[in-house]
């Protein structure tokens, strides 16, 4: 089994509040997951309104098809008009790799 991950550092365009911010992650979050079905979630950057960190994770028996999802992901992300993506981290790991 493979398992990746990525979390993207993103910065908010005209967003002035918490609420603001929650309208504008809420729906990439969601079509993050419905897209390509991952598991996505914000996971970090919480207290800033023009921040946050977006991370998603996919499992697949077969390695390409999770760089795939992964790849897909990270454009979909970077096409949001509404969103700069500062940075992308991305990991890749074997189920019986040794820590």
């Amino acid at each position: 089994m493979w398992i990746g991950w990525l979390e993207f550092d993103i910065l908010l365009g005209d967003v002035r509040s918490l609420k603001q911010k929650r309208s504008v992650i809420r729906p990439v979050i969601a079509e993050l997951a419905r897209r390509f079905s991952v598991s996505a979630a914000e996971t970090g950057s919480q207290d800033l309104h023009r921040r946050a960190a977006v991370g998603i994770a996919v499992t697949a028996a077969d390695r390409a098809h999770v760089v795939d999802v992964l790849d897909a992901a990270e454009r979909l992300v970077a096409a949001r008009p509404e969103l700069e993506l500062l940075s992308a981290r991305r990991g890749l790991r074997r189920s019986t790799d040794d820590d």
